[in-house]
């Protein structure tokens, strides 16, 4: 940010001047410049004067941020887009640049101080690779109506299928991103993922539905993504040493507390289909009771009858 902020003052300025006023190497300042280029940074070398500047129109004008405001916006830029594989990562750090360069000198050093003392780790995610175009050309065909051609790696049918879609929606979840689209062989809407997603083609042959698709209304009660057309009531509780941390998060839509005077929680779901909040449910092991539905349980008893089936061979 200090050869920035140098770069942008108006002036050329020689290698060597860099090194003295920024208090770095040689080496330290031409690393830098090839940060600069894989970012985009439009710097130039002027022949005549021996020294490097950045056109001042690159960027933004100032804007009279506020302390908080200011980092708020580069908190998210530069530390929460780690939660999620961004398919404009470039486009997001020189954003920040942008505006951190143009914040007045005691916010910008605010703002350094501060986003260097806050970390925000990682989420498990998969990794997508780079997906930026298939992103950039998965709205373009949700924007502009066109038919996509793709071929798919589906694990229910255990190979690649060549399908028609119609794409309407985009949308993260659960580690990946998918794409929500309607399968015109099979008249509903499902979601692809797009690391599965091998290869596609837009066709010039469009769509004229989809406008009216609500990707809240879709998924509707299901526990996450996958309803099953039946709404169960589910009732669990929690042991005293898990309590707390599972009643401290928001799970469901529908989700209830109701604490017991034995330190444990009961929570109460309306769910559509059970297939996939048993996984959920696994995950807490010994420390959770199934009160019902009697068909939960029998499922669950199921599954753990084939794990310990598993861990004794």
């Amino acid at each position: 940010m200090d050869l920035l902020t140098t770069l942008q003052s108006g002036r050329n300025y020689s290698v060597e001047e860099l090194v003295k006023n920024l208090g770095v190497s040689r080496r330290t300042i031409f690393r830098d410049f090839k940060n600069l280029e894989t970012l985009g940074v439009p710097y130039h070398f002027d022949s005549k004067t021996g020294g490097y500047s950045i056109e001042k129109t690159y960027y933004l004008q100032p804007v009279d941020f506020k302390l908080n405001e200011a980092l708020s916006i580069l908190m998210l830029l530069h530390k929460a887009r780690n939660l999620v594989p961004f398919p404009y990562h470039r486009s997001a750090l020189m954003a920040g640049l942008k505006i951190e360069n143009n914040l007045p000198v005691e916010v910008r050093k605010h703002c350094q101080i501060s986003l260097g003392k806050i970390s925000v780790k990682k989420g498990r995610v998969i990794e997508h690779g780079d997906f930026e175009k298939l992103f950039d050309d998965m709205q373009k065909a949700i924007r502009e109506k066109f038919i996509v051609a793709m071929t798919y790696k589906s694990l229910y049918d255990k190979k690649d299928i060549v399908i028609d879609v119609w794409p309407y929606h985009l949308m993260y979840n659960h580690r990946a991103w998918y794409l929500l689209a309607y399968w015109q062989e099979h008249k509903e809407v499902r979601a692809f993922k797009l690391p599965r997603i091998k290869h596609y083609r837009l066709l010039e042959r469009k769509f004229i539905d989809g406008d009216k698709f609500d990707a809240v209304e879709h998924f509707g009660k299901a526990w996450s993504m996958i309803s099953e057309g039946r709404l169960w009531n589910v009732q669990l509780r929690f042991d005293p040493m898990v309590a707390t941390n599972v009643s401290e998060v928001k799970w469901h839509c529908t989700q209830q507390v109701q604490w017991n005077t034995d330190g444990s929680v009961d929570m109460e779901f309306r769910v559509d289909g059970l297939g996939e909040i048993i996984w959920w449910i696994l995950g807490y092991g010994d420390k959770v009771k199934v009160i019902k539905p009697v068909e939960l349980r029998k499922r669950l008893l199921a599954v753990s009858e084939n794990m310990t089936k598993n861990f004794r061979e």
